[in-house]
């Protein structure tokens, strides 16, 4: 028996949309902007078919399938569902995916390479991209010059930067170690440029940033440029994060 023959929960049906997780879903049910078939609902629990109509501040909304897309970003590339000075977005990469409206799940820089999450699951949205889950992200880093060992220590034990002190999860020099200017660092911060700003604070350049894991999910068999749907078993991990 599927959901359209004994419903899913309200919430459950508008964080199918895309826009919100089902908790976020549950206050704007209670503010009463939700209606099901033109008439208002409040009532936390209700059950909706896939027949109902359901909007928000007179939107209907689409219960979409849930889609979830992994891209190898390549540079020069904005993280944007659109840009109005006409520059190349990620979207661009993906446009003939799916039919579902699909979006970025936080973003990386437009000189920023590597794994890029696709999907209209705002409930899945909203736990990889907010602080509180300490979502794990690994970046190849190469500097414009070797990394000292005195700065390498710096990043480990925290830098202050102007928005507040950061601290790497790990920094680690890439392979053998011999190259100094190629640098492994894991980090949860979701914070605007964070591995830039940290290496700029010490008055490196970063040359090249890639992201080569995000949330456990690798860049394994997928070229750059290229996209792939995430495995039944990618999804569920990706669900059981707490």
């Amino acid at each position: 028996m599927n959901d359209s023959s004994i419903g899913i929960r309200l919430n459950k049906y508008i964080a199918n949309s895309g826009i919100c997780s089902r908790r976020e879903a549950d206050k704007i049910i209670e503010t009463g902007d939700v209606s099901v078939n033109g008439k208002v609902i409040t009532e936390l629990g209700t059950k909706v078919f896939s027949s109902d109509k359901v909007s928000i501040g007179g939107k209907i909304l689409k219960n979409e399938k849930p889609v979830y897309l992994l891209l190898n970003k390549p540079k020069n590339y904005i993280t944007t569902a659109s840009d109005p000075q006409g520059r190349k977005t990620v979207m661009l990469l993906v446009k003939n995916a799916c039919k579902e409206r699909i979006f970025p799940v936080g973003r990386l820089d437009r000189n920023t390479t590597g794994l890029l999450l696709f999907t209209n699951d705002g409930e899945i949205t909203t736990k990889l991209t907010h602080p509180k889950h300490n979502i794990r992200k690994i970046y190849h880093v190469i500097l414009d010059k070797p990394l000292i060992s005195s700065d390498f220590n710096k990043i480990s034990q925290g830098i202050e930067l102007e928005d507040g002190k950061i601290k790497v999860d790990e920094i680690a020099y890439a392979g053998d170690g011999k190259d100094k200017k190629e640098i492994g660092v894991q980090i949860h911060s979701g914070k605007n440029r964070i591995i830039r700003r940290i290496f700029e604070s010490l008055e490196y350049e970063v040359v090249r940033l890639d992201r080569v894991v995000f949330a456990g999910l690798t860049k394994k068999d997928l070229p750059k440029g290229k996209w792939r749907f995430l495995t039944k078993e990618e999804i569920l991990f990706l669900k059981r994060i707490q």
